[in-house]
Formats: structure tokens, C-alpha cells, sequence
């Protein structure tokens, strides 16, 4: 399975690569949503983990762009701000395959919320 990453926090991401690297997933790596775009269209991943606070575009307005390719591609939000985005994370799920992390998560939420279908 292929999982994009996208956060500015470069330190973060990459240790979450590793963990999922760790696990067997193809990943890789965007700094940002306008990087995490063009990211996408050439790595075409199953799962886009983002974060929702970023410079450029933000997570949602990334996952925008990219569900105009694919409306059905999996994904994941992170945050450490979650309440502060509620009300446009409900709409996601209702329309999409959406997971949300809270940061900092474990290992283990971030594992359980790939391996669901």
C-alpha cells in the first residue's frame, strides 16, 4: 500500500514515514498541500495522510484538489487542533472515507485507522 504524507512538520513526518515504512507501506513525503498536491499526482497513493494546518493549502482544500482525480481515495487527518475544525471534519466523513488523528497520536491509532477498509 502507498502513503503520502503531508506536513510541514518535517520532523514529525518523517518519523511517521519511518513507522510506516517500518510496517511495509511505500511512503513518502510533501511539506506542504501545494507540494502535497503534485505529490499526489505522481506517487497516485491509497491513503493521504495530512495535516490540516499547513502554509499554501491546507488539508482540507488539499483533499479537494485531490478528490477531483479521486473522490475515493482514503484519508487522514491530523491535528492538534481538532475542535477548531469540527464542523468541516463531520461534512468529510459524511462524504468520504475520512480517519482523524489527534496530535500527538500513537503508533497504534495511526495503524488501526489505516487498516480500516
Amino acid at each position: 500500500m502507498k502513503i503520502l504524507i503531508v506536513d510541514d512538520n518535517q520532523e514529525l513526518a518523517c518519523l511517521v514515514k519511518w513507522m510506516l515504512e517500518d510496517e511495509g507501506f511505500e511512503v513518502r513525503l510533501a511539506k506542504d498541500g501545494a507540494d502535497g498536491y503534485l505529490a499526489y499526482l505522481l506517487f497516485n497513493p491509497d491513503v493521504v495522510l495530512t495535516d490540516i494546518q499547513m502554509p499554501q493549502k491546507n488539508g482540507l482544500e488539499l483533499m479537494g484538489h485531490i478528490r477531483c482525480h479521486n473522490p475515493a481515495v482514503k484519508t487522514i487527518y491530523m491535528s492538534g487542533d481538532l475542535a477548531r475544525y469540527g464542523l468541516p471534519l463531520e461534512e468529510e466523513r459524511k462524504k468520504y472515507r475520512v480517519g482523524v488523528l489527534e496530535k500527538p497520536f500513537s503508533r497504534h491509532e495511526l495503524m488501526s485507522l489505516i487498516s480500516q477498509s
